[in-house]
Parts: structure tokens; sequence; C-alpha cells
């Protein structure tokens, strides 16, 4: 399965914040949208950075209460692992599992064409493992 193959499954909607916007905005999209990270982007096209609720609790736990009036843009992080629309299943779960990322932006031809959660590739691969799982029944009892 490809990257290509969970967006057209899951949708290309990619949740996206500007540099700008405070990190108690950002808190409150993350809440009332119920997800775990935002693309950093001031057209919704280029991506400037990523940042999740792992950065916020980080920056929290070093700056206290005073982080959530600075912006997503100085706490961010600005170097960011993508994924292509060709990548496979399994390159995602290594990279995802290697780096200890939860979300990997999908960039194609330098655009921001979605994202890809740890949820989207455990669900993908039990698909995966299903079909797999009914491909040998089938094989085993004789039927097709």
């Amino acid at each position: 399965m490809l990257v290509s193959d969970i967006l057209r499954s899951k949708g290309a909607d990619v949740v996206t914040v500007d540099p700008s916007t405070t990190v108690g905005d950002l808190v409150q999209l993350l809440s009332r949208r119920k997800i775990g990270a935002v693309v950093v982007s001031s057209d919704a096209e280029t991506l400037a950075g990523i940042v999740s609720e792992r950065d916020v609790v980080s920056q929290l736990a070093a700056h206290g209460p005073a982080v959530l009036t600075r912006t997503v843009g100085e706490i961010c992080t600005s170097d960011v692992v993508t994924a292509g629309s060709g990548d496979r299943l399994d390159e995602l779960m290594s990279t995802m599992t290697e780096g200890r990322f939860r979300h990997l932006p999908v960039v194609v031809d330098g655009r921001l064409a979605g994202i890809i959660s740890i949820g989207d590739v455990v669900k993908a691969r039990m698909g995966e493992l299903e079909e797999e799982q009914q491909a040998l029944t089938s094989y085993i009892t004789g039927q097709s």
C-alpha cells in the first residue's frame, strides 16, 4: 500500500496554522479539532514546519504558561521529515518508528498534499493483514 492509497481513503484535508498563530490559539485548535498536530504554513501549500501536542508540552515544561503567548513559528519543528505519495506503508512505519514521529506531512512537487498519522498507518496495516488472512483462508479451504 502506498501513501497515495491512504490519502485516497482518508482524504487529503490538512489543518494548517500561520506561523504567527499564538500557542494558546493552537491549543484551542488542537482540542476543538481533536487532532495531535498541525502543519505550519502561511499559505496552506508550502511547509514551514509542524507543531504537535508533544511540542507544546515540552515548551510548557521548559518555559511555563508564558509559552501560550509565543507564536507557533517560535516553537514548531522547522526541519520536517515528510512522505511522498509513492512511499510504501512499510517505509512509513520505519520512518515513524525510528524518528518517533506520530505525524508525517505528505509533500508532492513541493506542495503540501496531505498528512499521515500513526493511526492512519495502523488502520492501513490492519486492512492489509485482514486481506492476507482472507486470502490464506480461501487458499486453505479451496474457495476463491
